[in-house]
């Protein structure tokens, strides 16, 4: 990690299309500017970290979906015998 000191309108450039511009500088936080090109995504940390957050959540873990895929197994088993049972 590099760590550097920056005052009001100055830059870091990383790489040669990406620009970080210091805007303004309070003592509850800083503004900043970041120029890079539009294919580069650029989404504050805590977004990213609850849009993962989301993501497992409405994802099955494989063994839930194991799980369900066994139940509904026992029951067409279950249906299929209990309409044998009835038509004979």
């Amino acid at each position: 990690m590099l760590v550097l000191r920056r005052k009001k309108n100055e830059s870091i450039l990383i790489g040669n299309d990406i620009r970080i511009t210091i805007l303004e500088c309070a003592s509850d936080g800083i503004r900043i500017a970041i120029d890079a090109p539009k294919q580069i995504s650029i989404i504050r940390e805590e977004l990213s970290q609850a849009e993962l957050a989301n993501k497992s959540a409405i994802s099955p873990a494989s063994s839930s979906v194991r799980s369900f895929q066994a139940a509904m197994a026992r029951h067409t088993q279950n249906t299929d015998a209990s309409m044998s049972a009835q038509s004979e």
